[in-house]
């Protein structure tokens, strides 16, 4: 099969080629985002593979359906950049990468938690410089804090496993409880409730129109003050502005970012040498009690290497005539099915 990727970075292009020796696709890389002017590039191409930022609304979707794409596979869990009516109407499949390694997203969520926590970021560049003052280095044992987890899915769970190990208190949102979660000894409750008793919060959902800036004043307002707040999920899940606010009166003690409203402008991409335009950014990294990673708690050879299987799959099972692509992958199907 035929297939143009976009937004393709070094590490997807060496890792989708050695992944597809096993598939034998014809696999065409693009640097470029998917978008209005860059859709030519996948002119006669049967399948498409675009990544979080590329944009697939109705007008793009439209032209890649009359230049010949019947797949759009998404090498990624999130969707909320796809048009599903419009595909569904144009009889696009559209398929995704449900879960590549839960593991890498919750240790990196771990791993946020426990330098914002101990302040190893800051701790890191003293000693470089010199400074072994522990003045403004202080933590708090994670062990008897509360710790609530808002989406209790395959990441969110082993979140919380690796959390149960300090001793934490869990507490869960979700709109259906997780068996292996309830085994940990979680408990869950709505929303209003978690961010009242939690000391840490963690965002493990999808962006939906209902989830959308989940975190909001109002929301903040509800937490106790100095909470930590997590949010590896997806930027729009959190209202940047609300949370720099809380940030500056205290309510909000911690905050630890992989992802960010704006992000598509900013990450997966060099801009060390240019004036940072986003004021909100800006403002999120003078805070000596923010950490932000660029979209990394995916990025393990592990998840890359399942996203290319899982991804190539998808358009293995989609080219075979007795083949099927696996439900759980398919957010719209086939115009028969």
């Amino acid at each position: 099969m035929e297939i143009a990727l976009f937004s393709v970075k070094p590490y997807d292009r060496e890792t989708f080629t050695a992944v597809n020796a096993g598939f034998g696709h014809a696999l065409t890389f693009h640097e470029a985002r998917l978008g209005p002017d860059t859709r030519p590039l996948a002119e006669g191409f049967e399948a498409v593979c675009p990544f979080v930022h590329d944009v697939l609304d109705a007008g793009v979707l439209a032209g890649l359906a009359d230049s010949g794409a019947r797949l759009i596979a998404l090498r990624c869990a999130g969707f909320n950049n796809v048009d599903l009516d419009a595909a569904k109407a144009l009889g696009l499949t559209v398929a995704r990468v449900p879960a590549y390694s839960p593991f890498a997203v919750a240790e990196h969520t771990v791993g946020l938690i426990l330098a914002l926590n101990r302040r190893i970021h800051r701790a890191y560049n003293r000693v470089r410089e010199g400074n072994f003052e522990l003045n403004g280095l202080m933590g708090f044992d994670l062990h008897g804090r509360t710790v609530g987890v808002v989406g209790t899915g395959q990441i969110g769970y082993r979140v919380a496993a690796a959390l149960s190990g300090f001793g934490v208190r869990l507490i869960g949102y979700d709109l259906r409880e997780n068996p292996d979660c309830l085994a940990l000894g979680m408990t869950y409750a709505p929303l209003d409730h978690l961010f009242a008793e939690s000391d840490v919060i963690t965002l493990h959902c999808p962006l939906t129109p209902q989830t959308y800036h989940l975190v909001n004043a109002g929301s903040l307002g509800r937490c106790k003050h100095g909470v930590m707040l997590i949010n590896t999920g997806r930027g729009a899940l959190l209202d940047a502005q609300a949370a720099i606010d809380a940030l500056k009166s205290g309510r909000l003690g911690y905050l630890g970012l992989d992802v960010y409203e704006q992000e598509e402008t900013l990450f997966f991409h060099d801009r060390s040498n240019e004036i940072l335009q986003d004021d909100t950014f800006g403002r999120l990294l003078s805070f000596p009690n923010v950490l932000i990673t660029g979209h990394q708690a995916f990025f393990t050879h592990d998840a890359l290497t399942e996203i290319a299987q899982t991804t190539l799959g998808s358009a293995s099972a989609f080219a075979d005539p007795d083949g099927a692509i696996m439900p759980e992958r398919l957010l719209v199907g086939p115009p028969s099915a």
